[in-house]
């Protein structure tokens, strides 16, 4: 079975049913697992004349400090139901790429992250995360919806 299980979270409601699942699936097996929350770079967000009104290090300190709560909340679920786990904030990347990446990085054997369950033109516009890490990981991947 799974020995280490990478969970992707960015906070919102959905992911923490993934969460709450990834965590039940590690405690159940046995597994380690590592949680993970990604952010842009930010030359993804801001572009133009937006850049000199919102300078990069105001950037850099809100990423930081939206993914340390982020980590902190789930970090406590984790220990509330008895899993051990690391958490990381990758910075810089695209979600999908930097869930991949952090995955091969900490060795994990499975990634658990949701599905916001977006379909027809709304899927098509925004894009899919999840979609794209089913596309692009070599690791199995369990979605939650």
């Amino acid at each position: 079975m799974f020995k280490h299980l990478l969970i992707a979270t960015d906070g919102s409601e959905v992911a923490d049913k993934a969460v709450a699942q990834g965590l039940a699936l590690a405690k159940a097996v046995g597994a380690k697992v590592t949680i993970a929350t990604v952010t842009e770079p930010w030359t993804a967000v801001v572009s133009g004349e937006m850049g000199v009104a919102f300078p990069v290090e105001d950037y850099d300190k809100g990423c930081a400090a939206n993914a340390a709560a982020i980590l902190s909340a789930v970090g406590a679920k984790a220990k509330a139901a008895g899993v051990a786990c690391e958490t990381v904030h990758a910075k810089d990347q695209f979600p999908a790429e930097g869930i991949i990446e952090t995955a091969k990085q900490h060795g994990c054997d499975l990634v658990v992250m949701a599905s916001h369950g977006r379909r027809g033109l709304s899927r098509l516009l925004l894009g899919s995360q999840t979609s794209k890490v089913l596309t692009h990981s070599t690791l199995p991947v369990l979605v939650c919806r």
